[in-house]
C-alpha cells in the first residue's frame, strides 16, 4: 500500500505554498504555521491568510518579536482564537528555549504551547521525516475504507490511529503522509469518492463490500444549543465606534468586540440587558437579529445602537473599562473577529464593515437576518 500511494503522490502531489517541491528540504516554519491555522479549516481559506503571514513574518524569530494583537488581528477571519494565541506563544518559545530552531521529534514538539498529539507528527514526519503518522479527517477516511471500519466515529478514532501507524513506512513517512492527505481531499472524497481512480482500490476492503461511499460512520451530532445577548452599538460624533477587549482566556481571547451582556442560553429582558451597557445613553434597538454559529453554539444578538456627541480622544484611550474608541477606518487592521465585523454591519447598513459611515448622521438598520457560520 505504502509503495502504490508513494508512486501515486510523485506523480500528483498538489502544489501548495506551505509544502516543499520534489527534493527540496521542508522548512519547519512553514510546516507547523500551515498545520496550526489548517486545524478547523479549508486549504482555500488558508492559502492567502498563509501568505499574508509569511509576508509579514517570515520565520519564527519576527513572529516572535511581534505584538500579540497584531497576531491576532492578521488571524481575525480564520476561527478558534486560541490557536492565535498559542501560535504567538510557540513562536516565543521556540525563540527564546530552542534558538529560532524546531526539535524534530514528536515528544518534544508536544511540549510546545498549541502542538498536540497530530500536530507533533505532521511536523516531526513531514519537516523532518521521522517515522510519524499523523491522522486528520482526510487520513481518517482513507484508513477506514481501506479497512472497512465499521465503528462510528468518534470512537473509532484509537483504531484509525493504530491501523495508520501500521501503513506508515520507515523511510519517506513525511511524503506518505501528505500523500494520504491529498488522496483523502482529491479522490477518497466525503461523498462520490472516485474509485476508479484510487491507487489503493485493489487493497480497499470497502470498495470491495460496496461500502466505500458510507464509511466512516459517524454518531448523530449533538444539536447545538443557542444562545443569546445584546449588543451595544455607540458611534462618536467623529464616526469612532466604542470596542472592548475581552479577557485573554476563554473565547476570542484577546479579540476585540461590541460591548455585549452576557451570552446566555436564557431569554433576557430589554431592561435587564439595559445594565450592561458601556455608557448611559438613549440606546434604539435595531430591528432584526445577528445571528452567528460557533463549534459548540449557536449565538442571537439584538443590536441597540446610539450616536454620542463625547469629544474626541485618542483611539486607544481606555473608556469605559477595556474600552477603546476606534474608527472605521482602523477595522482592517483590529483584532476583530467576524461575529463582531457582523455586528458592526448589521448597525451600519453596509456591505463591509470597513466602510462604516464617518459622520454622526443616522445609519439605517441592516435586513432582519444574515446568517453565516464562522469559519
Amino acid at each position: 500500500m505504502a509503495a502504490a500511494l508513494l508512486d501515486w503522490y510523485d506523480r500528483n502531489r498538489r502544489i501548495l505554498p506551505w509544502r516543499a517541491l520534489s527534493g527540496v528540504k521542508p522548512d519547519p516554519y512553514r510546516v507547523w504555521l500551515s498545520e496550526i491555522m489548517l486545524q478547523q479549516t479549508t486549504v482555500k481559506a488558508v492559502t492567502p491568510r498563509f501568505a499574508d503571514f509569511l509576508r509579514r513574518w517570515p520565520n519564527v524569530i519576527l513572529l516572535a518579536q511581534a505584538e500579540l494583537g497584531e497576531v491576532l488581528a492578521s488571524w481575525a477571519g480564520l476561527g478558534y482564537y486560541a490557536r492565535a494565541r498559542n501560535l504567538h506563544a510557540c513562536a516565543r518559545v521556540v525563540a527564546e528555549q530552542h534558538h529560532g530552531k524546531f526539535p524534530d521529534s514528536e515528544s518534544e514538539l508536544r511540549k510546545l504551547p498549541g502542538i498536540g498529539d497530530y500536530t507533533a507528527a505532521a511536523i516531526a514526519a513531514i519537516a523532518f521525516d521521522r517515522r510519524a503518522s499523523p491522522v486528520d479527517g482526510n487520513i481518517e477516511r482513507v484508513v477506514a475504507r481501506l479497512f472497512a471500519v465499521t465503528k462510528p466515529l468518534p470512537a473509532a478514532k484509537p483504531e484509525l490511529r493504530e491501523l495508520a501507524s501500521r501503513l506508515t513506512p520507515d523511510a519517506r513517512a513525511g511524503d506518505f503522509a501528505q500523500g494520504m492527505m491529498d488522496l483523502g481531499g482529491t479522490i477518497c472524497t466525503p461523498r462520490r469518492p472516485a474509485c476508479s481512480l484510487c491507487p489503493l482500490r485493489p487493497c480497499c476492503a470497502a470498495y470491495e463490500a460496496g461500502l466505500a461511499e458510507a464509511l466512516p460512520y459517524r454518531d448523530e451530532k449533538k444539536q447545538r444549543p443557542t444562545r443569546r445577548a445584546t449588543a451595544f452599538v455607540a458611534i462618536r460624533e467623529d464616526g469612532a465606534v466604542l470596542l472592548r477587549e475581552r479577557p485573554l482566556r476563554g473565547l476570542l481571547g484577546g479579540m476585540l468586540e461590541v460591548p455585549s451582556s452576557p451570552w446566555v442560553e436564557a431569554e433576557t429582558a430589554a431592561k435587564s440587558a439595559l445594565k450592561h451597557a458601556p455608557l448611559k445613553a438613549k440606546w434604539r434597538e435595531l430591528p432584526g437579529l445577528v445571528e452567528h454559529t460557533f463549534t459548540h453554539f449557536h449565538l442571537e444578538l439584538r443590536v441597540l445602537r446610539v450616536e454620542t456627541g463625547a469629544k474626541p480622544s485618542p483611539s486607544r484611550t481606555a473608556w469605559p473599562e477595556r474600552c477603546l474608541w476606534l474608527s472605521p477606518r482602523d477595522f482592517h487592521v483590529a483584532a476583530l473577529p467576524s461575529v463582531m465585523k457582523k455586528v458592526l454591519a448589521h448597525a451600519s447598513a453596509l456591505a463591509a464593515p470597513s466602510k462604516l459611515r464617518n459622520s454622526a448622521s443616522p445609519i439605517p438598520a441592516a435586513p432582519a437576518r444574515a446568517k453565516r457560520r464562522s469559519a
